[in-house]
């Protein structure tokens, strides 16, 4: 295959009146997503698209939003999908790096998007339109003609350590090996219903769109809102019978502290596979006690190189101050350790940066070739031929089995009091603590002090106390914060940067 679409139409063959995706309200089977799909892209097609571009989409995601984001790809361009909630500047800077001859949005969000793009160089317009047209069977003929697996599929946008948007741009070459390792390394099929937590502006998405396209599975799209509703939530999951939770950290510790399996327990779970953060051993029990049967998997792997390289198969309960293991390679992915002199690191625990080569590398990052160079270069262990790597930031260590052990963010690890600590190892203590929900730990550089916020029961004082005994006096933190709920990002993550504001950290 040469494009992910062959993916859609070869299933939507195959299982032409099975449900495809499906939200609160609308419902699309495989033939329909692919006509409203092959609608949408004629009518990009018609309306200035061109391929190789990009289609922004500024929208909440459901049923439709999914047809009409595969539509910019049958017009032989790639989609971005801008938050609703990004504030307007950053809005702006999105724009300026995708340069979209189109921007497509819904009925509900026409309004704002007026107000964003009626001044910008490109034509907006409503999905509702878009996906109920003609189809051009020979324009998009025509444009399949010339694809190629390395155009470029999707753009999404990270932070970055400056806090501006930083675009990266993933081709079908990479999704089509991602998407065919992993539904083959978790069994996954036709059968499955996919359990979408992720926004269609992650590309923690992908694990649920894309096997779907490949294997006929459902995905049963979770809103937002859902996330702050136990009740709402554990019902969805439970009548629309999900198989499959590709959840970020956050949202299966949501579950397990808000007690939603106290309301329902939903019953037709069969694997669960986490992502995005160090996952607290004690909420995953929970998990475990509820759902005794599903089988749990920790994987790793940044954006960049599409979803995630490695994964781990829990095989056991493991105590609160343990770290579950980032695991092994998936198939064709090349996963390995350097240290600060870039050689292979292949001893047991020691401490180097994570890199990766293979297919599953992303093409770089939009309108920022410097970026691109420092974070995606040659694989300095070979000096033969051209081997693309992509040097993560993350710090990693092998155990005595060869898993790898996440460690931290290389700009995590910071020196206080003449020691070189590892903030993550703080973290990981925090949690071995009776009482403690979650936690996070930052540095504050101006104050020369290490501040632990967490979640949870215990006082500040039996906290900082435990610690004591837990840590080396340097690694106990100076202050401790007690708050009623972690911030996180919009992907889902703890948001350090909000955590330092509220402390007022210097970082």
């Amino acid at each position: 295959m040469r494009n992910v679409l062959e993916m859609l139409e070869r299933t939507a063959e195959r299982l032409p009146d099975k449900t495809a995706v499906a939200d609160p309200n609308t419902s699309l089977t495989f033939v329909e997503l692919r006509d409203a799909a092959q609608a949408a892209g004629s009518w990009l097609a018609r309306h200035g698209a061109k391929p190789r571009t990009a289609v922004a989409f500024y929208l909440e995601k459901s049923a439709p939003a999914w047809a009409a984001m595969l539509g910019a790809v049958y017009a032989g361009g790639f989609y971005s999908v801008i938050d609703v909630r990004q504030p307007e500047s950053r809005v702006a800077e999105m724009l300026k790096a995708l340069h979209p001859a189109v921007v497509l949005t819904d009925n509900e969000q026409l309004s704002r998007a007026h107000e964003l793009f009626d001044d910008a160089d490109c034509l907006l317009a409503c999905i509702e339109d878009v996906i109920a047209g003609d189809v051009d069977h020979d324009a998009l003929d025509a444009i399949r003609a010339r694809a190629c697996d390395i155009d470029p599929l999707y753009a999404n946008f990270t932070s970055g350590s400056t806090g501006t948007p930083k675009g990266f741009v993933a081709s079908h070459r990479s999704v089509l090996d991602w998407a065919q390792t992993f539904t083959a390394t978790f069994g996954i099929g036709a059968d499955d219903v996919m359990g979408n937590q992720a926004p269609f502006d992650f590309d923690a998405t992908n694990k649920d769109v894309y096997s779907s396209l490949l294997t006929g599975a459902t995905v049963q799209i979770i809103p937002r809102s859902y996330f702050s509703n136990p009740t709402q939530l554990m019902d969805y999951i439970c009548d629309r019978e999900v198989t499959t939770l590709c959840w970020a950290v956050s949202a299966m510790c949501f579950v397990s502290i808000m007690g939603g399996f106290d309301y329902r327990v939903p019953t037709t779970i069969r694997r669960v596979l986490f992502s995005g953060e160090t996952m607290p051993p004690k909420q995953l029990r929970v998990w475990q006690k509820f759902v005794p049967d599903a089988l749990y998997a920790n994987l790793y792997g940044p954006s960049e190189v599409t979803c995630n390289c490695t994964y781990f198969v829990v095989d056991r309960e493991y105590a609160n101050d343990e770290v579950i293991p980032a695991g092994k390679a998936f198939a064709n992915e090349r996963v390995f350790l350097l240290d600060d002199k870039d050689r292979e690191i292949c001893e047991p625990d020691e401490v180097g940066e994570v890199c990766v080569a293979g297919s599953c590398l992303v093409m770089g990052y939009l309108d920022a070739p410097d970026r691109t160079a420092k974070a995606f270069m040659q694989n300095p262990a070979n000096g033969r031929w051209l081997e693309p790597m992509y040097r993560t930031g993350d710090l990693a260590r092998y155990n005595e089995n060869g898993d790898l052990v996440y460690v931290s963010r290389k700009d995590h690890q910071i020196k206080h009091l003449g020691q070189r600590i590892e903030l993550g190892d703080i973290e990981a203590a925090a949690h071995g603590v009776e009482g403690v929900e979650r936690a996070c730990c930052l540095y504050d550089s101006g104050r020369k002090r290490l501040i632990l916020f967490y979640v949870g029961a215990i006082s500040r004082k039996d906290l900082k106390e435990t610690l004591r005994v837990r840590l080396p006096q340097y690694m106990v933190p100076n202050n401790t914060k007690q708050l009623d709920e972690m911030p996180l990002s919009k992907n889902g993550k703890i948001d350090r940067a909000a955590l330092a504001a509220i402390g007022r950290i210097k970082r």
